[in-house]
């Protein structure tokens, strides 16, 4: 199969089942920043040094691929039978979250972010993970949409912190905090 095949060539392009639509449409938008957090997350794996960590972050990268796939096909779409975003997917985030924040320091004062390069590229997905997130209420706001995508997405940006504070300190980096002036 060929990598091209020009059907977007006029600025469009097909949603799951067919239905055409042009490239800047609120849902590409936002599916295509759910795949944009996906490359940045896979850019915090080539430099995690926390095997669970790498762990976690790749089930996570399946799991933007059901995201994505959700937000590429309209729920009103029965012709296109695909796993969609789920309550499973949100508890097992917020079981890995409580499992990480047992583990760090409570905070005290806001962070700066940044640290080892790991945790620098976690903190750029979770600002990455935000702005999908406010995409995907963009088109809630025009569409209807799985709930359960929002949520998601919530919690992942609250596991991305979480993920970057605990490669910090398993490399012993002092995080900075915020100094207000």
């Amino acid at each position: 199969m060929k990598i091209y095949t020009k059907t977007g060539d006029k600025g469009e392009t097909s949603l799951f089942g067919g239905k055409r639509v042009p490239k800047n449409n609120i849902r590409i938008d936002a599916y295509g920043t759910v795949d944009e957090l996906n490359a940045s997350i896979g850019m915090a794996i080539s430099e995690c040094i926390t095997n669970s960590v790498k762990g976690i972050l790749r089930k996570i990268q399946n799991d933007l691929f059901v995201v994505g796939g959700d937000l590429a096909t309209p729920l009103e779409n029965n012709k296109v039978n695909i796993p969609r975003t789920s309550d499973e997917m949100i508890v097992n985030l917020e079981k890995r979250i409580d499992e990480f924040e047992s583990e760090l320091e409570e905070l005290k004062k806001f962070i700066l972010p940044g640290g080892t390069k790991g945790s620098a590229f976690l903190h750029f997905s979770r600002t990455i993970c935000r702005r999908a997130e406010r995409k995907v209420i963009d088109l809630s706001d025009l569409e209807q949409i799985n709930q359960e995508i929002v949520k998601y997405l919530n919690r992942l940006s609250d596991i991305l912190f979480v993920l970057a504070r605990y490669e910090n300190k398993t490399s012993d980096f002092q995080e900075d905090e915020w100094e207000p002036y």
